[in-house]
């Protein structure tokens, strides 16, 4: 049976007929014999094999090239070398896929750019290596971090015929050719379908049935938006609890991303010092920041007047009513606060329909979490609970109650107070491990004119 060689290299004693399969990274040739550098990607580590050229299969060394598949079986035993405890002596050889000269991924350093271009190869580069392990293990640590709390895990839409942030940023889904918008009707579903932007509608049904929710899966922006911090598609963790305000929701979403950033510690920590080394040298010393300092909460009115107060020149001037923008974020957490941020209570004109109104008539019970070096990471808010309130908002917003006519429904047949936040995975990622381009922390990135692979 073949053994991954995370397990190998892990191994307390000597194994003798050890099967190791994986890509080759380096040969290099001595005399009767030749040492391969193997990796199988289930470790940043790589094994090396010791294969001496009278044994089955070394014939064939000359085609064991960089890029090369191969299936080695051997005997695990110490290694003089320094800096590695075992090597493998290989006693079979079998080159299963050749790499001819083309293979682009040699062992010298290559750049970003170049890589998105290779994007079908790049996994097997160490960085991307470690970026898609970190990836699967933090998609793993959130629906932990979720069970342990007895959030059911919800599958919603992704096909929906709801514009949740009422932005009107959606891909049209459509089986019509020419024009259209002529006869909606004769559409595949009967009416004008899109690409979820969020599943979070359908998850506060959800919620108002199990109590506590969460979806995580794929949602889509037609923002031509060609940023680093912007896709086309990207993944998103939405939790949605019923009987909850603004302050427990606020709660929830601080624990989250301390316990994500404690899990990069003892889950990646082989990739986290690549990541240190090589990608951002502040990383590790951001997750400390995160974890060990607990986030301070301000009103977005008092953040507006700490930023007006700041003496900074901001590339953004800072007004009362408008966004906070990334520098603003960062301000606030690196140098004002020097702590994580929760900011809360935001202008009502600035926010969807369908978060709460205060009692003031102004603002609304929405929050915003802003961390060091990426400035938001999580956006949420209590919901509007009560029917009068929630059409009114529809109607500020321009939009048509009846297009939302079963989300306003859940407020006319046992209506609670309810709330959740939504933060994309990938916005996540990028915090935890310092990737400075959305673009690099998903396998195949879709961003305004790519759609490669």
């Amino acid at each position: 049976m073949r053994t991954l060689i995370k397990h190998l290299l892990a191994a307390k004693e000597p194994r003798a007929g050890v099967l190791v399969q994986g890509w080759v990274r380096t040969r290099r040739d001595a005399k009767g014999f030749s040492f391969v550098e193997v990796n199988d990607g289930s470790c940043l580590a790589h094994v090396q094999v010791v294969v001496d050229a009278t044994i089955p299969g070394a014939e064939h060394l000359a085609e064991v090239t960089t890029g090369a598949s191969v299936s080695v079986v051997g005997d695990l035993v110490p290694s003089p070398a320094a800096g590695q405890q075992w090597e493998l002596r290989a006693t079979r050889l079998e080159l299963v896929g050749p790499a001819d000269a083309t293979y682009p991924l040699q062992k010298k350093g290559h750049s970003l750019e170049f890589l998105r271009t290779i994007a079908h190869l790049r996994p097997r580069s160490n960085l991307f290596g470690a970026v898609f392990r970190t990836r699967s293990r933090l998609a793993h640590a959130v629906h932990r971090f979720f069970q342990e709390r007895d959030f059911v895990y919800v599958h919603t839409p992704i096909i929906t015929t709801s514009d949740c942030e009422g932005a009107g940023e959606m891909f049209r889904v459509t089986t019509l050719r020419g024009d259209i918008d002529r006869a909606p009707e004769r559409d595949f579903f009967g009416r004008r379908a899109y690409l979820t932007v969020s599943g979070q509608l359908e998850a506060e049904a959800l919620a108002c049935a199990l109590s506590n929710v969460y979806t995580f899966g794929p949602t889509f922006r037609a923002e031509n938006s060609n940023t680093a911090r912007h896709a086309a598609e990207f993944w998103m963790i939405e939790p949605e609890m019923a009987f909850c305000d603004l302050a427990a929701d606020m709660d929830l979403a601080e624990t989250f991303i301390k316990a994500m950033a404690r899990a990069m510690w003892e889950d990646c920590a082989e990739d986290l010092g690549l990541f240190e080394k090589f990608v951002d040298r502040e990383v590790r010393r951001r997750l400390e920041f995160v974890v060990e300092r607990p986030f301070q909460r301000v009103p977005y009115a008092e953040a507006v007047e700490i930023l007006q107060r700041a003496g900074r020149s901001f590339e953004f001037p800072v007004e009362p009513g408008a966004h906070l923008q990334s520098e603003h974020e960062r301000y606030l957490t690196e140098e004002h606060f020097r702590a994580p941020v929760t900011v809360f209570n935001y202008p009502r004109a600035i926010k969807p329909f369908y978060m709460r109104l205060n009692e003031d008539g102004r603002t609304v019970a929405a929050m915003d979490l802003l961390v060091p070096g990426i400035g938001e990471v999580i956006g949420g808010s209590q919901r509007e609970e009560r029917l009068d309130q929630l059409l009114d908002n529809l109607r500020f917003h321009h939009l048509e109650p009846a297009d939302y006519a079963w989300y306003v429904d859940l407020r006319r047949y046992g209506t609670v107070p309810h709330a959740g936040f939504g933060l994309g995975f990938e916005r996540l990622l990028m915090f935890l491990t310092g990737v400075g381009n959305i673009r690099d922390v998903i396998p195949f990135a879709r961003t305004p004119g790519h759609a490669e692979f």
